[in-house]
């Protein structure tokens, strides 16, 4: 969504054991970047709502949000205001299936691994960097702060 020249995004670390999932983006602006599952949110959709339906269209998971690992802040390669609500997540249903449009590549990638990732091979490598660093430090929050959407 995007609101005043601000973009909101919500996106999620899936956890399946020791692992996470990334995926290839085949976009426009983000041709062959590596990134977590997720996207802009509606205009009026809830938050939580938003990171589950991005998982299942770029994925065709379910997952349960069981954390949040951040909201970060910051102007995007494309010159946007984004502001981006991170989540943990575990698979709970759907059957795995790539959006073909916009995702070219996944893998399953061990925590400690995702420090191997270059710059030039993440979507937006600062924040990418920080979500890492704050999975590594299990440094994540209860989803006791996000309310579902009290607005109809």
């Amino acid at each position: 969504m995007s609101q005043n020249g601000i973009v909101l995004v919500a996106s999620v670390s899936i956890l399946r054991d020791d692992k996470v999932l990334m995926i290839k983006e085949n976009k426009p602006n983000a041709v062959h970047k590596w990134n977590f599952p997720g996207g802009r949110i509606e205009y009026g959709e809830d938050i939580l709502h938003s990171a589950r339906r991005e998982v299942k269209e770029e994925t065709g998971l379910d997952v349960k949000l069981i954390a949040a690992a951040g909201v970060y802040h910051f102007i995007s390669r494309t010159k946007n205001q984004v502001i981006l609500f991170h989540f943990i997540g575990e698979v709970t249903g759907g059957s795995f299936k790539l959006e073909e449009d916009e995702i070219s590549d996944s893998k399953w990638i061990k925590i400690s691994d995702l420090v191997t990732f270059e710059n030039e091979d993440l979507r937006e490598p600062n924040v990418i960097k920080q979500i890492i660093d704050n999975l590594l430090k299990e440094n994540v929050h209860s989803m006791s702060v996000y309310h579902e959407q009290l607005i109809q």
